[in-house]
């Protein structure tokens, strides 16, 4: 990191002199403010990674510590309080008001540079991990990211449950001869483009993507209403890839559709897991991916069934088919908009 800014806050001059003269001859950054009022407007201008204060400002410090740390930019910005009394009440409640650490008067400059340090070294250490959790977050599901979280603080790995779900598949047709006359990069810039769309529509009708396969993803839909949610997510990938600007790269699509009771858990060793879903109802939808036509969606009877009713959703084509890996016939439908309808603001 740069230099860092401190902000030296309190009435009394001598002693806001002397830490600003000592702190910039360390090489820190020093803006001082002498009243509560001055010391807010600091904090509202200025990016500060520190706070020297003097808790008996004005008589109003701890007031001061809280008003600084409720701001959100400052909520994990180091806070050491000055004091020249040792009263516990007092110190308690500044602790409470979200001080960090005390310094006592007179002040020990080498004591005080060694607490600064060790507090800024703290944050940037928190900053740093903090990062990498948004980071992190990037190549996960907020799924599965908020299921890594709510159980870091044990260690337990959920056990698998059984759970009702809809299931979207897509997947690029001719994607490996597409390949083979693409530049790699403008390919790779194409694909990316593509899958960013399908995942943001997955997102505002209210699933989530449990994984990217190659040149499509696998989207999972739950809870009230997931399949007409699911149904409708597809219609709107579809519309999308079908309605693309005519100068960008012509990316046809196949998606598949299938509802049913799924094993939701952690596949894989302790270290390294993928919380996945797994079963017949996987399977199913999957094969009926593979088995659209290009700009195509394949539903079950599963799937029309649920949702015949609904405005909006039309089914044509009912037939029996055989997929492979399936025993017996498959009855299967062509999802189509029969009625425009607004979509979803959110979940």
């Amino acid at each position: 990191m740069g230099v860092y800014t401190i902000g030296v806050v309190g009435d009394d001059a001598p002693i806001r002199e002397l830490l600003t003269t000592f702190l910039e001859d360390e090489h820190y950054r020093v803006i001082a403010a002498s009243t509560c009022d001055d010391a807010l407007t600091l904090a509202r201008e200025h990016r500060l990674d520190a706070f020297l204060m003097d808790i008996e400002i004005n008589g109003d410090g701890i007031e001061l510590c809280r008003s600084i740390r409720a701001m959100k930019v400052y909520r994990r910005t180091p806070i050491i309080c000055i004091t020249g009394q040792d009263y516990p009440d007092m110190l308690l409640s500044a602790f409470d008001a979200g001080a960090d650490d005390f310094i006592g008067k007179p002040i020990n400059l080498v004591s005080l540079l060694a607490r600064l340090k060790s507090q800024l070294q703290k944050t940037d250490y928190y900053q740093k991990l903090e990062r990498a959790r948004q980071m992190l977050r990037r190549y996960l599901s907020p799924r599965v990211a908020d299921i890594a979280e709510e159980y870091s603080e044990t260690g337990t790995i959920p056990p698998p449950t059984e759970r009702q779900v809809a299931i979207c598949f897509t997947d690029i047709r001719g994607f490996t001869a597409l390949s083979e006359t693409l530049d790699p990069e403008r390919l790779f810039a194409s694909l990316s483009g593509h899958l960013r769309r399908q995942v943001e529509l997955v997102y505002r009708y209210g699933g989530y993507v449990d994984k990217f396969n190659g040149d499509g993803i696998m989207a999972v839909f739950d809870g009230p209403s997931m399949v007409e949610k699911c149904c409708r997510c597809a219609l709107a990938i579809m519309e999308e890839a079908t309605g693309r600007n005519p100068e960008e790269d012509k990316l046809p699509i196949g998606v598949g559709i299938h509802t049913g009771r799924v094993m939701v858990g952690n596949i894989g060793s302790p270290e390294h897991f993928d919380y996945s879903i797994i079963g017949a109802t996987v399977n199913l939808a999957a094969r009926l991916c593979g088995y659209a036509q290009p700009e195509t969606i394949i539903v079950s009877n599963t799937v029309k069934d649920a949702v015949a009713s609904e405005t909006g959703l039309g089914f044509l084509d009912p037939r029996e088919v055989q997929i492979r890996g399936v025993s017996g016939m498959v009855r299967i439908y062509r999802l189509v908009v029969a009625k425009a309808r607004a979509l979803p603001q959110g979940t």
